[in-house]
């Protein structure tokens, strides 16, 4: 008995709730939202907030239902849960874009309904609330919904009321930072008379470092919104004292936007003012702050460049290809204590540096040769030990104890023998040093003896047979000079070159020559130690720009810091290089290319595969660029990218079977006949399905290549008819038909050409015992052949054979061949049309109508 009333009072719950439902489903949907508006159940409210839109697209019909709707929405935001009100912000944009869309059935909807609750919300106490409605507000402006009166009269002013003084800090940190995103898009004017005031007193904040942060992030926008001369007058002086700001945190925003900073002021200002600036925050006391300013340091010299020459154009790009950028989320580690450890000369020499550049005069940024300079700044690395280092000054002192005078008269044999006694022990430091120093005296003795060029030519080129240019060729024009000036100079302490020549051997008058001095120093191993481990790579993504701004006539002062980085220990440094390279060549020049770059692009292509793959994806681009003779020497190179560290890596071959597509515009017929064929041919026949596809395409465009040229192309497709369609392997039978009709589709070759050589090799694979491969003769013969004209005539002498064929094929034993042999592939009826088409061709055979086989009008 219990249970039967249990059973009874369960009936009686799923009664009442049926009842419940069905009464819900009588209602309008204008009697739901009454019903639900007013219910104390909050998520019953946070329920009718989501289904506004619905709501409002179930009424648009008429009017009067839209307004009530509208009127709903005003009482649904004086909700007192916030949650509530946050969902009903996030439908604002939905119902926005809506009513604009149905603006005749509803105007003014928006100004009138929607945007007051927006404005509101800005100001609610809730974090929530504040932080859905600034979402909301940066997306009804970004799709221009808002008229632009209603932002100027509305919004501005309650934004610019946000950072009153008064506010608290979270909302006047929010209101900041809206406002910064906002100025971009209410224009030059409103910004100047709304934001611009406020911002420069929010720039001064002296409460909270926290507002002074979100101005100095977003300093570069404000200052490409305002113009070139209010960034001079009004914002540039609260820069400087942003960048002078006792919060790391804030001179680390303004390192990370000077670029932005740098391209709205004018050439003057750059030069004189932001780079001592800038160097500034190079030798800032936290590590941090220098490792942002170092990242920044690339692009900061980009826009020293003329404005035709658009340098700033690689850093522009927030996807560095191959090549991420490194972030540090400073505010982690914050509580950490800063690095105290930094090394006094990076102190020395930023402090001169920084010094130098106060003047207005472009020739006092170089440092005053009347300077003392301690004596442990004349032996640093980044003065003496970075390779390649052309001479040693044999006034120094470098080695005080027991220096002997004839320890320069020592011959090449002897230093090589010392070097190569020294080499196993080259980890020591003390070892590396001295192998630096009889590197050094080797290569002077080498410029006596006219053989410089053994050591400046890069190690690759050294050892690449494909290398035509004479050492002399590989040298700039100023070391060439420099060699024959010294050949003429009988006493050999006269070729050694004094570091102060060395420094001059680098100047040049586009950038101040300090800024220049601190890129080239990334490559200093001390500046990983002191500042970032990712600093060379940062380097390495900024050489393109860099070099673009200093122009090819200055490629001198960079050559030496790009080798340093070809040969990087980090891969990641080698890979960024080798993902540009080809941008490189295309600054320099095919001549600087050849004697500078090839060098490196062949040390590249025997690298990891992850520096490769960066010279792969732009073969084509740097190969368009070389000579033909240098060009045409990369052909033997060209099957070294088959073979990868990884055999699963199937990527890398799938790249090189397009970019051959690309190359064979570069090398002649009987060139892609010898060399790029069996390379086409060998990834046809990959474990890897999206490589043979590619590689079939390829197949084509070697047929379409060698069409020119009737000897080679016999030859191409009789290797094909043995290869593939003669193959043991389905797939490549398969292989074969898809290649034939590409060729068809993309007129590779002439129709003549294609039913002399290919049409009879292909229509006996009508009777391939493999599915698959009569499947694809089908759509072939049905989808491409039987679509021109030429085999539809009698002129064509295989229109017997390929009747007969397609016949076979529309009575074949597999439907999906039947599919796409039939006379209409998009009937419900295909079985029955092909065996009606089969029956009818069959009895006008045997009436002696059609006395050379089934016409291909009817099949057609």
């Amino acid at each position: 008995m219990a249970d039967l009333s249990l059973l009874q009072d369960s009936q009686e719950d799923t009664d009442g709730l049926l009842d419940f439902v069905s009464q819900d489903e009588m209602l309008t949907p204008l009697g739901r939202l009454d019903k639900y508006i007013s219910s104390e159940n909050i998520f019953n409210r946070q329920m009718v907030a989501r289904s506004l839109l619905d709501t409002l697209r179930a009424v648009s019909e008429d009017e009067r239902d839209c307004v009530s709707v509208l009127e709903q929405i005003d009482r649904l935001a004086d909700d007192s849960e916030p949650t509530v009100r946050a969902e009903l912000m996030e439908q604002i944009p939905h119902i926005a874009i809506f009513c604009q869309e149905n603006r005749p059935s509803i105007p003014f909807a928006f100004s009138k309904y929607l945007l007051p609750i927006v404005v509101r919300y800005l100001s609610d106490q809730n974090n929530l609330v504040r932080k859905t409605s600034q979402a909301a507000l940066l997306v009804l402006l970004e799709q221009e919904l808002m008229e632009r009166g209603d932002v100027e009269s509305l919004v501005c002013p309650v934004l610019v009321d946000l950072t009153a003084p008064d506010s608290s800090d979270d909302v006047k940190t929010e209101a900041m930072a809206i406002i910064c995103k906002v100025a971009p898009m209410v224009g030059r004017d409103v910004t100047e008379r709304l934001f611009l005031p406020r911002f420069c007193e929010m720039c001064c904040d002296s409460r909270m470092f926290h507002v002074r942060k979100v101005c100095a992030a977003n300093f570069g926008d404000m200052c490409g919104v305002v113009g070139g001369e209010a960034t001079e007058e009004l914002l540039l002086p609260r820069f400087f004292q942003l960048c002078s700001d006792n919060v790391w945190g804030v001179r680390k925003a303004c390192a990370e936007c000077f670029m932005t900073v740098s391209s709205a002021s004018s050439p003057d200002v750059r030069r004189t003012k932001l780079s001592s600036l800038f160097i500034s925050l190079i030798s800032d006391p936290s590590r941090w702050v220098r490792q942002a300013a170092f990242q920044s340091l690339g692009p900061f010299i980009s826009t020293f460049a003329s404005p035709s020459s658009n340098a700033s154009q690689f850093f522009r790009d927030e996807e560095r290809s191959g090549a991420q950028t490194h972030s540090t989320d400073a505010e982690a580690v914050c509580a950490q204590q800063e690095p105290a450890g930094r090394e006094e000369q990076d102190e020395d020499r930023a402090a001169q540096t920084a010094e130098s550049l106060t003047a207005d005069d472009s020739q006092k940024c170089l440092p005053s040769s009347s300077e003392e300079i301690p004596e442990q700044e004349l032996f640093n690395s980044f003065h003496f030990w970075r390779t390649p280092i052309p001479r040693i000054d044999p006034e120094l002192e470098l080695l005080e104890e027991d220096r002997r005078p004839s320890a320069p008269a020592l011959d090449r044999k002897h230093l090589q023998e010392l070097i190569e006694n020294l080499e196993p022990h080259i980890d020591d430091p003390d070892v590396k040093a001295q192998v630096d120093v009889l590197t050094a005296a080797l290569r002077a003795t080498a410029l006596d003896s006219g053989l410089e060029d053994a050591f400046l030519e890069p190690r690759a080129a050294r050892s690449n047979p494909f290398s035509s240019q004479q050492p002399s060729e590989l040298l700039s024009a100023d070391t060439q000079r420099r060699v024959t000036r010294d050949d003429d100079d009988s006493d050999a302490s006269d070729c050694c070159l004094h570091p102060e020549d060395e420094r001059k051997s680098k100047q040049q008058d586009v950038v101040p020559q300090a800024l220049l001095e601190q890129y080239l120093s990334m490559t200093d191993p001390s500046r990983a130690q002191t500042v970032d481990m990712e600093i060379a790579r940062h380097c390495a993504f900024s050489l393109p720009g860099v070099a673009l701004t200093l122009g090819r006539q200055n490629w001198h002062c960079l050559r030496d810091t790009y080798e340093t980085l070809a040969s990087d220990m980090q891969w990641k440094v080698r890979r960024t290089l080798a993902f540009s390279i080809h941008e490189l060549a295309l600054i320099l020049g095919d001549q600087l290319t050849a004697a500078h770059l090839v060098p490196i692009f062949n040390s590249f292509l025997k690298d990891l595969d992850e520096v490769r793959i960066g010279v792969l994806k732009h073969l084509y681009d740097f190969l368009k660029l070389l000579h033909q003779d240098t060009r045409r020497k990369y052909l033997y190179q060209l099957q070294e990218f088959l073979v990868t560290d990884n055999s699963r890596n199937w990527r890398f071959r799938s790249e090189l079977a397009e970019q051959l597509v690309l190359l064979l515009e570069l090398y002649s017929a009987q060139d892609v006949h010898d060399y790029l064929r069996p390379l086409a041919l060998c990834l046809c026949t990959d474990r890897v399905s999206s490589v043979r596809w590619t590689s079939y395409r390829l197949v084509s465009e070697i047929i379409r290549k060698l069409s020119s040229c009737s000897s080679l192309l016999v030859s191409f497709l009789g290797e094909l008819v043995e290869k593939f369609c003669h193959s043991q392997k389905w797939s490549g039978r398969q292989a074969f038909a898809f290649v034939c009709q590409l060729s068809i589709e993309e007129e590779c070759l002439s129709l003549d050409q294609f039913s002399e050589h290919l049409l009879p090799p292909l229509l006996q694979l009508a009777s391939d015992p493999v599915p698959n491969v009569r499947v694809l003769l089908a759509k072939t013969l049905r989808q491409t052949l039987l679509e021109r004209e030429y085999f539809l005539s009698s002129v064509n002498c295989q229109q017997v054979a390929l009747e007969h064929t397609l016949v076979a094929l529309q009575t074949d034993v597999d439907k999906d061949v039947k599919y796409f042999a039939s006379v209409h592939p998009g009937s419900t009826r295909l079985n029955e049309d092909a065996m009606s088409t089969t029956s009818s061709t069959e009895h006008l055979t045997s009436c002696g109508l059609c006395p050379r086989g089934p016409s291909l009008a009817l099949l057609v």
